[in-house]
């Protein structure tokens, strides 16, 4: 790659990771207000309330930033920019379109985008901690229980998609992908998704901000932009899970006329599966944190496992 390729891929993951966050941000705005009659997010602007999202991002650049008194003030810091800028990086391994539609091929993609997925919790973890607060720290406390419960199911589901394609590549994987995929690879996309979630802290699995039992969870003592940045990691998590999802699980850019509007299809897969996330927020009361576990150790694990066999089988049949 020369110079100009690299500079054009650099700002196309720039543009991503600067437009897509805010556009599914918007988008829960408006999907809430008309799902539950909010009239609220409807009325910033004028026509439909366009400037919702602009009237969110006056109202954290004004409110005052505050550290307090107990905290570790350069953990306290770091710990939003932790959150978001992993969520950067696994855009770069992502591929959107076929004939070298990524922004860096990987020989162990799966592996990267996984392990730097699980760097961007350690935010959390490291706010609760840093906070000096009783909630925030059991926030942090239950953001790391629910790591270590879904990121195994996660890690399997994955690995039968590797195990399929015979590849730990992203691209790699598309490019052997075929459509009797979606019915073979079903279970493991399912656990996938939903451990993505579990990960993201979303609802029905956000026991760890739960506001009326522990305020806010890690993020209690945030405000103003340090506040907005753990948002915009949030929204930034659903971009990347949902992409993930839809290369590993639903064909990434496989579509008709693919070689043309293969990165059409891929926006398209990560839209609808985005959509999804918000309707499972209005749609889907809390779980309880012991409800959360049962559900990881007890039904998606055993899934994964099945998922791994069933690919083992059709794999040696084949």
């Amino acid at each position: 790659m020369d110079a100009l390729d690299v500079t054009v891929r650099i700002v196309a993951v720039l543009l991503a990771f600067l437009v897509l966050p805010l556009l599914v941000g918007q988008t829960e705005h408006k999907v809430m207000a008309h799902m539950q009659g909010r009239v609220g997010p409807m009325y910033a602007g004028g026509f439909h309330g366009w400037a919702q999202l602009v009237a969110d991002g006056v109202k954290f650049a004004q409110k005052e930033d505050i550290v307090p008194a107990g905290a570790d003030r350069r953990v306290f810091q770091l710990a939003p920019a932790l959150a978001l800028l992993p969520y950067l990086l696994v855009l770069v391994a992502i591929p959107v379109a076929p004939g070298g539609g990524v922004a860096q091929a990987l020989d162990a993609g799966i592996f990267f985008v996984l392990a730097v997925m699980g760097v961007g919790i350690l935010g959390s973890l490291m706010g609760g901690w840093a906070s000096a607060n009783k909630f925030s720290l059991l926030g942090g406390l239950r953001t790391a229980a629910q790591l270590m419960a879904y990121e195994l199911p996660m890690l399997l589901a994955a690995a039968s998609v590797a195990m399929a394609a015979g590849t730990l590549s992203l691209p790699g994987i598309l490019g052997v992908w075929e459509w009797w995929w979606l019915p073979w690879q079903l279970i493991g996309g399912v656990v996938f998704f939903t451990a993505g979630l579990a990960e993201l802290q979303r609802p029905p699995f956000d026991a760890p901000v739960a506001d009326s039992e522990i305020i806010f969870g890690a993020y209690t003592e945030y405000t103003g932009l340090r506040f907005a940045l753990f948002l915009l990691a949030e929204y930034a998590g659903i971009v990347v899970l949902s992409a993930l999802t839809a290369v590993l699980f639903l064909g990434g850019w496989h579509g008709p006329f693919a070689d043309g509007l293969g990165w059409l299809w891929t926006l398209l897969k990560t839209g609808v599966l985005a959509f999804g996330v918000i309707w499972l927020r209005v749609s889907y009361p809390r779980l309880r944190e012991d409800q959360i576990q049962r559900l990881s150790w007890t039904v998606l694990v055993p899934l994964a496992l099945v998922q791994i066999a069933l690919t083992g089988v059709v794999k040696v049949v084949m």
